[in-house]
């Protein structure tokens, strides 16, 4: 399986960074570029699912069935309006999935061993995680190659950051070192606000080249995008927002070629 696809979490574990719209518009650029791609909602939100044209009735079978072994996730994939995006979709039901997962065995290798056993049709696969460092979030990161951090452009940005590299080195100690970090990539930056070009400064001071160069701004239209079930790219391609995922995927595909 991986050497077929390449698996990239999308986490970080306080809301309202960006998490899900760098999950949707990352995605949505890469299939652009002509890959393959499969978004894995993990998030009980299902704000993926329904950013990427999913109604919740169509949910009929979801990531908490691949979890609980009910499905595969090629079985739950999903079309979308992106030629060659797919996506396995996400329910409330995965509000439960903590549960079911704290009193299994193996709790940490569930959505590896799904992922191994039958994968979605992705040459690269986006795990959009929900905001919490929890056991959904650390399945992820065990069924990962990789880890990519959306960093909101705001005081105490760096300090939220710590403890999710603390849980990447434990994790790469205790079940997957092969996990790594593909790179942090700020978000809701606007660049004429002070406190967001010192947050910039400061995470390229302190975590160097891991600091993608593409910076994702503050844009109306990638707010807007969601609420009509499409990525920014299809909503509004002229945008900022659609140039700077457009940007973001090159500098993506050009640092995992050069790295890996």
């Amino acid at each position: 399986m991986r050497g077929k696809s390449r698996i990239v979490a999308i986490a970080n574990q306080k809301g309202g960074v960006g998490k899900t719209t760098t999950a949707i518009n990352l995605a949505a650029s890469l299939a652009d570029a002509g890959r393959s791609v499969t978004v894995i909602d993990l998030d009980p939100q299902g704000n993926a699912s329904t950013g990427l044209g999913i109604p919740v009735e169509s949910r009929t079978t979801s990531t908490f069935d691949v979890l609980t072994g009910e499905a595969n996730a090629a079985q739950a994939e999903h079309e979308t309006a992106v030629p060659g995006l797919t996506v396995v979709p996400a329910t409330s039901d995965l509000s439960s999935a903590e549960l079911d997962l704290a009193a299994a065995s193996g709790r940490l290798t569930h959505l590896r061993t799904a992922l191994r056993r039958s994968a979605p049709s992705g040459e690269t696969i986006i795990i959009d995680c929900p905001p919490t460092l929890g056991l959904l979030t650390l399945n992820a990161l065990v069924a990962a190659d990789g880890l990519l951090v959306p960093l909101q452009s705001e005081f105490y940005a760096l300090e939220g950051l710590s403890q999710l590299l603390l849980t990447l080195r434990e994790v790469r100690r205790s079940a997957n070192p092969a996990l790594r970090l593909d790179g942090v990539v700020l978000t809701m930056a606007d660049q004429r606000n002070r406190l967001a070009q010192q947050v910039e400064a400061d995470a390229r001071a302190t975590l160097g080249d891991v600091v993608f160069q593409t910076v994702i701004p503050r844009n109306v239209r990638l707010s807007e995008a969601p609420s009509h079930g499409l990525p920014v790219m299809l909503y509004d391609p002229q945008s900022r927002g659609a140039r700077a995922y457009r940007d973001l995927a090159e500098e993506y595909l050009n640092r995992i070629s050069v790295e890996g």
